[in-house]
């Protein structure tokens, strides 16, 4: 990190239509021992919470999602003091019942992806010559159950009723599902398909964080309709048709977070007191 920098208590994945409507932003660069984030930190605040905001994609939306440095993202969260992340992201529904405008507050995953760096306890030695232990962590429940909860009541206060619970289905990328990867995807059971969610969650139980998130649905995957299929156009149209209420929740659901002295959740003893072999920030 460069220098002395402010401190946040609340972190947020997802881009510039979140960040800018933030009180007094600060712009802050932060180093890892994992390389560069997807961009600045943005540090502001709002209802009375400091937030730190990582454009998930950075602010020119130059990284696809295989290409995202998720450890470094998660790293720079917690190195300003973060320790509750709460991550809204576009999907596509897999069920006909959840069509485009649909939010979802997913409580299971199922990880698809195929070449990501998804642990910081991986034996590999870090710049500083320490070296992480081989750390197993309990990871039943991907997501944490107060920033679930918190999401949900944000959502039903302004009058969209949030789908409470599903998995998401996490895959590779960049490309879309072809018909048969989706209807066997929602044969399974499974509610939503994205590419962002994965390893973000788990490297958050990692680092002892709070992990929770807002799946907007922007298009039905491709084995739920009987169109042409799913084109980036409409999943922007959409999103941008919803961007507007969907940081309206993220901020409530901010505000609604207990204090990170004040967690009861498992999260912030995701490692059991086990030494880790590094120091986290």
């Amino acid at each position: 990190m460069n220098g002395q920098v402010e401190q946040a208590e609340i972190g947020v994945i997802g881009g510039s239509g979140f960040y800018s409507f933030l009180d007094d932003v600060t712009e802050v660069s932060v180093e890892t021992p994992y390389g560069p984030p997807s961009d600045s930190l943005f540090l502001g605040e709002t209802a009375g919470r400091r937030v730190a905001f990582v454009p998930r994609h950075g602010r020119r939306h130059h990284l696809p999602p295989h290409r995202i440095n998720y450890r470094a993202n998660l790293w720079a969260l917690r190195s300003v003091g973060v320790r509750q992340v709460i991550a809204p992201c576009a999907v596509g529904g897999l069920q006909p019942k959840y069509g485009p405008g649909t939010l979802l507050v997913p409580d299971q995953l199922v990880d698809r992806t195929k070449g990501r760096r998804q642990t910081y306890f991986d034996g590999e030695p870090l710049p500083d010559g320490s070296v992480p232990h081989i750390i197993h962590v309990t990871f039943a429940d991907p997501y944490c159950e107060t920033g679930r909860q918190a999401s949900l009541k944000a959502a039903r206060g302004f009058g969209w009723e949030p789908v409470d619970g599903g998995t998401m289905c996490v895959v590779e990328g960049p490309r879309f599902s072809t018909r048969a990867e989706s209807r066997w995807h929602a044969e399974q059971g499974w509610a939503v398909v994205g590419m962002t969610g994965h390893p973000e969650a788990v490297l958050a139980r990692e680092l002892e964080l709070c992990y929770s998130s807002l799946a907007l649905v922007t298009d039905l995957d491709a084995g739920a309709e009987t169109g042409e299929g799913v084109s980036h156009e409409e999943v922007l149209r959409v999103f941008g048709e919803n961007v507007g209420r969907l940081r309206q929740v993220l901020f409530d659901a901010v505000a609604k977070l207990p204090a990170n002295a004040e967690r009861t959740c498992g999260c912030g003893r995701a490692l059991g007191g086990q030494d880790p072999g590094i120091a986290l920030p």
